[in-house]
Formats: structure tokens, sequence, C-alpha cells
């Protein structure tokens, strides 16, 4: 029954690397044609720029970057390297075991995001991928994720916005790193409307019950014990905790996460 079952998720795989890579090649020429009417811009400024990042928003991003000292739980900023926990790290438990963000989300990284996820600039996806894997390989590769999760939308808002920002990231980090991406692992069945207008206590109480498996756990290979939630932003924690908590109820023993973004601890 067991070889059944790995061989069964195996075959899914397979089938799903197909379709990806079959995607990718047709992506490819869709970029190369768009390039030539709707040139690349850099995510950060929104002038034209090949390359990606322009230089002056390179030199105002880097600063923006999360260095040491670090909370060892969240990986928000703290003020003294004797300093373990950030103060949200040190009053909660997290469902999740550890994660790591790019930069601290302040102009102009957070206008990116919001012309990522509200103005369909899903290329911005691919500059964030980029930099997330260049600075945190070591990392992950200590991590040995199985697969990367995308913390899931609501089919309503999916609807509404035409794609999942938290999947797009997923799958460029994915096609970096050589990690399958299973986005329908997690699902969201409430919807919970927007977060950002509500303090700690309220977003929780909003997240309760928002996620469920997406996936039958006992389909699931035997050996299938490390997941990297991936998603945009990391503010209070709740998001990633509440999808840690369905996938760890599913059986997975490790769950990390990483975003683009994340706020001032202290």
């Amino acid at each position: 029954m067991k070889k059944q079952k790995d061989k069964k998720y195996k075959d899914k795989t397979y089938k799903d690397k197909k379709y990806r890579d079959k995607k990718r090649k047709t992506e490819k020429w869709t970029d190369i044609i768009l390039n030539i009417f709707w040139p690349r811009t850099c995510p950060f400024c929104g002038k034209v720029n090949y390359e990606g990042i322009c230089e002056p928003c390179r030199k105002k991003v880097d600063k923006l970057q999360i260095q040491e000292p670090r909370c060892l739980k969240c990986g928000k900023p703290v003020r003294y390297q004797e300093q373990e926990f950030c103060h949200d790290c040190s009053k909660m438990e997290h469902c999740y075991d550890r994660g790591l963000s790019m930069w601290l989300h302040k102009p102009p990284v957070n206008h990116a995001i919001y012309q990522l996820k509200y103005h369909n600039q899903r290329y911005y996806a691919r500059y964030f991928a980029q930099e997330i894997c260049r600075t945190y390989e070591k990392e992950v590769r200590l991590w040995r994720p199985q697969a990367l999760v995308p913390v899931p939308l609501h089919r309503r808002r999916r609807r509404r916005r035409g794609f999942n920002q938290a999947e797009l990231l997923a799958n460029e980090i994915g096609e970096i790193w050589g990690i399958p991406v299973i986005p329908d692992l997690v699902k969201r069945v409430h919807y919970t409307g927007y977060q950002k207008k509500l303090d700690p206590w309220g977003r929780k109480k909003n997240l309760e019950h928002a996620f469920a498996p997406g996936a039958d756990p006992a389909a699931l290979p035997a050996d299938f014990r490390r997941i990297m939630i991936i998603d945009d932003i990391y503010t209070t924690g709740n998001t990633v905790d509440q999808v840690a908590k369905i996938l760890k109820s599913m059986g997975i023993q490790k769950v990390y996460f990483l975003t683009i973004s994340i706020g001032q601890g202290y």
C-alpha cells in the first residue's frame, strides 16, 4: 500500500513537472514578445530597466535587507546580539519552526509588493524570487524542504485578482532551486476579508478555521516531512501560523517560511 501511494504521488509530481516545463517554455516566448511592446521596469521605481532592479533602487533596498542580529524564530531584526527572540516571538508560541524574509516592509519595498498584488505586475515575482534565492541559499539548504506551499487565497479573492501572488513567488523560487510547488496542499475555506486594518488579536481571531487540508494526508509519501511556506509579507505571523498548524496536523514535522518582507522587530 505504501509503495502504491508513493508511486501515485511521484506519477502526479512527474505529470505536474511536465506541465510546468511546457508552461515555462510558453511563458518564455510570451515574455520575449511582451518585452518588445511593454518593456520591463524596475519593481521599486517603475522606470524601464531590462535588468530588473536599477542601481539607485538597489542602494535603497540594500539598506532594508534583513541583517544580523535577527530573531531566531521569525527572522525579524532585533536590537542586541544577545537577544534571541523579538518581542512578538518572546510572547507567543508559533506553529512553524523558523522563517526568513528578504527586506523590511518599508518604502520602496511595500510599494513594489502593492504593485505586484493590485496592479498586475506579476513579473515582479521573478525579481523578488531571484533576490531571495541569492541571499538565502545556504540557509534553505540546511532546512532541506521537500516542497513549497504558497499561502492560499480564497477562491473569491483569487477570482477577483486573477492570481495568487504567493503562488507566483513560490513557482519562481521552485524553478530556481528545483523544489516542487504544491499549491493545493492547503486550501482557504473561509473568506476572511483584509487583515491590514486589524490589530494582532483581531488578525488571529479572523484567521481561525480559515484554512483546511487540501489533500489527503494518507496520500503523501511516508518520508514527506519538511515543507516551506511562501508568502509576500510577514506581519504578526498569524497567517503563516495557521497554515503551519494545518500542515503539522497532516503529519509534516518541520515547517519553515520565506517572505519578501517583514515588519520591524524590537
